[in-house]
């Protein structure tokens, strides 16, 4: 296995993208849940040294994704329900808010992003392509949070919802559930464009509502993921 280092932006540093490679590969389970994590394995496997992985891995600590035992080591933790419940809670929250001050006119160009967005949703989904459509459905939300002119709260909410990111992730391989995600999308997306704030807030919460009433079902098809009750 190797994991690949994402592509740095201009300005972002070495560490920035161990970062990103590694949380990558917990939320996708290429980092099993329960596996012991080496500095130097992982460091030979993204292809930085030890330093940037070392720091990596404090900010993974910090988001629940991974945990220090003392005397053992450093593991991938397994998904726990209240870890996800407190990530919803916190996403919600900057999301809907977020929407919520981008009430009144939708700016052209902001919806034309959004609709040619769901296209292409609508091509990843048909395509089988879970990687696909789980970058353009974070794109779209990094989208409705842009609206508002509050770039933090998507940065705070991706720190916030490394737990949840691996639950929707494991809901992708069921078509009928990228079915029903992507009507979600596009009923935000229509309220957004008729103006109607207060619409778009029902919408917005209903659809990230979605993982949650799926959880138990998750949890039943992956029960190794998840720490035991």
């Amino acid at each position: 296995m190797r994991i690949q280092l994402a592509e740095r932006a201009l300005g972002t540093t070495v560490g920035d993208g161990a970062y990103a490679a590694l949380r990558t590969a917990i939320v996708t389970a290429q980092l099993a849940p329960g596996r012991q994590l080496s500095e130097n394995e992982l460091a030979g496997l993204i292809g930085v040294s030890r330093t940037p992985v070392r720091e990596a891995l404090l900010r993974l600590r910090d988001e629940r994704l991974v945990e220090v035992v003392p005397q053992l080591g450093t593991f991938v933790t397994y998904i726990d329900h209240d870890a996800v419940a407190d990530a919803h809670f916190v996403r919600e929250s900057l999301e809907v808010n977020a929407l919520r001050h981008a009430a009144g006119t939708p700016d052209p160009s902001a919806l034309l992003a959004l609709n040619d967005n769901l296209a292409a949703q609508e091509r990843a989904a048909a395509a089988g392509d879970d990687d696909a459509f789980a970058g353009l459905d974070d794109e779209l939300h990094h989208l409705l949070c842009d609206l508002s002119g509050r770039a933090v709260a998507w940065r705070l909410s991706e720190r916030a919802r490394g737990q949840l990111d691996r639950v929707r992730r494991l809901s992708l391989p069921d078509a009928a559930y990228r079915r029903q995600m992507l009507a979600e999308h596009r009923s935000v997306v229509a309220a957004i464009a008729a103006g109607d704030a207060d619409l778009a807030e029902r919408e917005l919460r209903h659809h990230l509502r979605m993982v949650l009433s799926s959880l138990p079902d998750i949890r039943r098809a992956h029960p190794e993921y998840f720490q035991e009750a």
